[in-house]
């Protein structure tokens, strides 16, 4: 599932194309992605201008004239293909089958926009959101009011993460997928900010909370969460299976990795002898080295 650093790429990619183009006609093909779309959901879209696009957690929070915003949620693995004005390119993904975009099975909403450009969403496993709500009303949407903070803001601090740790009993690698401690971390960005604090994903998360102020593990573990999703972002995420950019471009962190996907490898940590061990956590792989992260 595309993480924040591969949302975030998908709305830089949305946001250069997007910007102050007005939804001319909207396309759904089929009623639903995961859910149901909203009743009218082409009808309300077609003739608002795009204002604006902004991400909370892993949604895309498009902003529309008239007070309205289309969230969409990439699901397992939807993507947005941008086409210019008679552009027919053909999709990278074997799923596709050659067809040109917009013309596949899995393309299943196509948006026309004043430039006469389109915007294709594609998604084959269908696990993907699309809603739409007043703006104003955001922070109360079922899908939105239960997050955590953002960690990339200066807000999301040592301090912060050190309150929230406290009294929990779950292991800190559980405690960082939680979306009520912190938003769109997920278990690849988990695995390689453990890594680089030096900090085991097995310790208790109260453990390295301190009583009163903030260990200097958790403000190691901050530090390195905030780099690793930066670089990750400026590097257009990680392709793992399904995972591309609006222009097609896949991601390149993957090309990074210190501990993730690397079980049985030696560890990367200059003087470090040890190898990267694989276990299971909440039904997810970890990917950590016993003899550096204690």
């Amino acid at each position: 599932m595309p993480e924040l650093p591969e949302v975030e790429t998908v709305r830089r990619g949305l946001m250069e194309h997007f910007d102050g183009r007005t939804l001319v006609k909207v396309e759904l093909r089929r009623e639903g992605l995961r859910f149901p779309f909203p009743e009218g959901m082409g009808p309300r879209l077609e003739g608002r201008k795009i204002t604006s696009i902004e991400r909370r957690a892993k949604y895309l929070l498009i902003r529309l004239s008239g007070g309205l915003t289309w969230l969409t949620h990439l699901g397992m693995s939807g993507h947005f293909s941008l086409l210019s004005a008679g552009e027919e390119r053909a999709s990278l993904h074997a799923y596709s089958l050659g067809l040109p975009v917009g013309k596949g099975r899995h393309d299943h909403v196509v948006v026309h926009l004043d430039d006469g450009s389109r915007v294709v969403y594609t998604d084959p496993r269908r696990f993907g959101v699309m809603d739409l709500l007043d703006t104003s009303a955001e922070q109360e949407h079922r899908l939105l009011r239960h997050l955590g903070p953002e960690p990339l803001v200066e807000e999301w601090t040592a301090a912060v993460l050190a309150a929230t740790l406290r009294g929990k009993r779950v292991k800190i690698k559980t405690a960082l997928l939680d979306q009520k401690v912190v938003v769109g971390i997920g278990n690849i960005y988990a695995c390689e900010a453990l890594f680089r604090a030096r900090i085991s994903p097995l310790c208790i998360s109260s453990t390295l909370a301190g009583k009163r102020r903030p260990t200097k593990r958790v403000e190691l573990l901050v530090t390195a969460v905030k780099e690793i999703l930066a670089e990750a972002i400026e590097s257009g995420g990680s392709t793992l299976n399904d995972f591309q950019a609006v222009d097609g471009e896949l991601g390149y962190f993957t090309h990074f990795f210190q501990v993730y996907d690397r079980a049985g490898q030696e560890c990367k940590r200059e003087s470090c002898t040890g190898k990267i061990t694989r276990i299971v956590q909440g039904g997810r792989s970890t990917f950590y080295c016993p003899r550096c992260q204690r």
